[in-house]
């Protein structure tokens, strides 16, 4: 059976992903760079916190198969979402409970930067 040509194809994910990561890399280094070891870390920390939820999000929605209901699609776009957020809130308490970042500017700075990296989302999901 050939595919409708009107079709739309479920957006790649994969290169969004990876810009997060490559934003947590880059401020690791500046961190390196600007601040030394302890600030490399708290933007890692910082990145992480941002990026382990988007990448369950991704997860949870790539369980889902082609041709599923859109109640089905919505209900488990919402589940996701909040696994996301409760994720979120999860590794920020643990970061701040046992390895409090040494440098909150880099920690806050990865974090709103993996973030913000939504922003592009239009062209790194194309095609």
């Amino acid at each position: 059976m050939a595919s409708h040509p009107a079709a739309r194809r479920r957006p790649n994910y994969r290169r969004l992903l990876q810009a997060q990561g490559g934003v947590v890399v880059a401020m690791a280094l500046l961190g390196l760079v600007a601040g030394g070891q302890e600030a490399a870390l708290s933007a890692v920390t910082g990145g992480l916190v941002c990026l382990l939820p988007n990448l369950y999000f991704v997860w949870r929605l790539g369980v889902l198969g082609g041709g599923r209901q859109a109640r089905r699609f919505v209900s488990s776009f919402y589940r996701a979402e909040a696994g996301k957020l409760g994720l979120t809130v999860a590794l920020f308490a643990l970061v701040f409970a046992s390895v409090p970042p040494s440098n909150l500017a880099f920690f806050f700075g990865a974090y709103v930067a993996v973030h913000f990296m939504h922003w592009l989302a239009p062209w790194l999901l194309r095609g």
